[in-house]
């Protein structure tokens, strides 16, 4: 059975972002070239023909293009770099392409300068990131950007799509932020979801008529009404996740949904839609969930109850 092998090579970064679930002491965990090599390995015998590359940042590490090498001579057919984008000029993105590397993902966080830099904390940064960003798509390789939305960026995200158009890029994907491990404590950088879909209309709309690809990856259908079939959900894949400390299924992820609340109960996207995460739920509870399906919240995250997860 054909399937994603997503390997995270190691934690370690050259940014610093202030949203990251990565906590200092995790940035010291990093999988050796014969781990990866063995993980390749054992994905190809269990049927994984394709592999995404990421971490942290997996441009910092020397032996990035001997890994790729490996995954494209064990017969993966499809290969993905996740990057932050900042080491992909002078040449880099022809080497990686040469190596095996068919396909690009470029988390921008946000197009705006000041908050870019503010964001990575890193000064200077962002026109490294325009920089590898540009690269990619002169050398007309499939490309996805990534854009997170939190507090200080989701408002921005209509500009940020025309700003991506105007340069080129058709396919975005968006990242709902998360409070887990590094960032649980960052409460202020999560909206209500209620909050942000507006603004995502509006950016589902430009993108429609832009013909771009714009797909949301953390907020439940009924949230998003008439734009839900703009929904992803990579975990109804087949993916097998593996990082310097455990192996797993992208569906058993903490960073997808894992949760169906008591209003779950006859929608008629619950077959499809995996859920809530634990982290949302625990910090707004499940009253918006409640309210677009025209029921009383129960207090899901305090004393509410939640359905089991999804097998």
């Amino acid at each position: 059975m054909a399937g994603l092998l997503d390997v995270i090579v190691g934690y370690d970064c050259n940014l610093a972002c202030d949203y990251c679930t990565i906590t200092p002491a995790m940035r010291a965990s990093a999988l050796t070239s014969a781990q990866v090599v063995t993980a390749l390995r054992q994905g190809r015998a269990d049927g994984y023909d394709a592999l995404s590359l990421t971490g942290g940042e997996p441009t910092i590490r020397r032996d990035l293009l001997g890994l790729v090498r490996a995954a494209r001579s064990l017969g993966y057919g499809d290969i993905k770099l996740q990057s932050n984008g900042l080491l992909l000029s002078s040449g880099n993105v022809e080497r990686l392409h040469a190596a095996g590397v068919g396909r690009f993902h470029i988390s921008i966080h946000t197009h705006r300068v000041e908050r870019y830099d503010t964001l990575v904390r890193r000064s200077d940064s962002h026109a490294a990131m325009v920089a590898g960003l540009d690269a990619v798509l002169a050398a007309g390789h499939p490309l996805v950007v990534d854009v997170i939305l939190k507090e200080d960026t989701y408002r921005d995200l209509p500009q940020a799509l025309a700003w991506l158009q105007t340069r080129g890029v058709v396919a975005v994907d968006l990242w709902f932020v998360s409070l887990t491990d590094g960032n649980a404590r960052n409460l202020g950088s999560m909206p209500r979801m209620t909050e942000v879909v507006p603004t995502m209309r509006q950016a589902f709309a430009y993108a429609r008529e832009h013909g771009m690809r714009l797909r949301s990856l953390h907020v439940p259908r009924c949230l998003l009404g008439d734009d839900h079939p703009h929904a992803h959900d990579p975990g109804a894949a087949r993916v097998r996740v593996v990082t310097p400390d455990a192996s797993f299924d992208l569906a058993h992820s903490r960073l997808t949904g894992q949760r169906h609340v008591a209003a779950c109960e006859g929608c008629r996207f619950q077959e499809r839609c995996p859920g809530a995460r634990d982290d949302y739920l625990d910090r707004y509870g499940d009253a918006e969930i409640a309210a677009a399906r025209g029921l009383p919240p129960t207090g899901h995250g305090t004393a509410g109850r939640s359905l089991p997860i999804r097998s």
